[in-house]
């Protein structure tokens, strides 16, 4: 281990954790989790593909949940060759550049998937609180625009804090806490100063995850209120039902999330195991989940998929 130890040291190149104490069934692993990332590249793909494809899907609700199914896509396949690689052998390790780069997309992936759930509950909001004016507020111009928008938030904050990475010096074991790489992984085998990698994680993180969750509390608060006054039961009932699916998308991202952040930040005396399976149930569980949630709480999307098959089958 010393002489892998140091040739990692000299080389820069970083070691995988995968399930500490459970290597050697790490074949037995690879089964499963190899279905999980089929799973959700079949699943998003549908998704995109029947939104494309259904005309009466070519609308603003749908294009937010296309940013979400693709953004999702990336998310798989960005971690894909790491989780997989490291499980079925063809990987022990992997170079600074390399995992400076798959922490640049797990991050900014996880910031544009905040940022599509906020301009979701922004659609559910209009939907439901100024109905008359639904079609003139979410254009297709001001949908490319949002889209834009959500792009340019996710992946421009990032490069500082990331970029940063490359010019510090790692004398710590080269040992990471995951099969992927995170960014607070980086710099804890870090010897330099990270005072502004740690500010600035922390200001980026407050900008976007939290500030999206309060303005998503927000207009679900808002929109709670709209329901309430409307006299029928059965129309507040139709309303809250629309929003459904976007509620669940919302607590499958966010509470991983939490529970990750609290693991690490509480959970020092925890097995190694915990923090592993915290880590792949954030990258894994949101792409996993939202597919099957929309598919089977949205109508259009179940009886269009429903079609799909029957069609296969005949």
């Amino acid at each position: 281990m010393s002489i892998t130890l140091m040739s990692n040291l000299s080389t820069s190149r970083f070691v995988l954790t995968g399930f500490p104490g459970m290597e050697v069934y790490y074949i037995l692993l690879a089964l499963p989790f190899s279905t999980i990332y089929a799973m959700v590249f079949m699943g998003n793909c549908m998704v995109l593909h029947v939104i494309r494809t259904e005309p009466s899907l070519h609308q603003p609700m749908f294009y937010f949940l296309a940013m979400l199914a693709l953004t999702d896509l990336c998310m798989g396949l960005s971690t894909m060759h790491t989780v997989l690689g490291l499980l079925w052998g063809f990987i022990q390790d992997i170079s600074l550049d390399a995992c400076i780069a798959q922490s640049y997309f797990i991050h900014g992936l996880s910031f544009m998937e905040s940022s599509v759930l906020l301009a979701m509950s922004f659609d559910r909001y209009i939907a439901i609180c100024n109905p008359l004016r639904y079609s003139s507020i979410l254009t297709n111009d001001k949908i490319i625009k949002i889209g834009v928008a959500i792009l340019c938030r996710s992946s421009m904050l990032i490069p500082p804090v990331i970029i940063r990475l490359k010019f510090l010096n790692y004398c710590r074991p080269h040992f990471l806490s995951h099969s992927f790489c995170l960014h607070q992984d980086l710099i804890r085998v870090a010897c330099s100063d990270i005072r502004f990698n740690s500010f600035y994680a922390l200001a980026l993180v407050i900008c976007t995850l939290l500030l999206d969750a309060v303005l998503i509390l927000a207009s679900y608060v808002m929109i709670l209120h709209t329901v309430l006054s409307v006299t029928s039961q059965e129309e507040r009932i139709k309303s809250l039902h629309t929003c459904v699916s976007h509620i669940s998308a919302v607590l499958v991202f966010y509470i991983p999330i939490i529970g990750l952040t609290m693991v690490h930040r509480f959970g020092k005396h925890l097995s190694p195991l915990v923090h592993v399976l915290m880590g792949n149930i954030y990258i894994l569980f949101p792409p996993l989940m939202n597919p099957i949630i929309y598919s089977i709480k949205t109508q259009q999307i179940r009886l269009r998929i429903q079609r799909l098959f029957s069609l296969n089958e005949t």
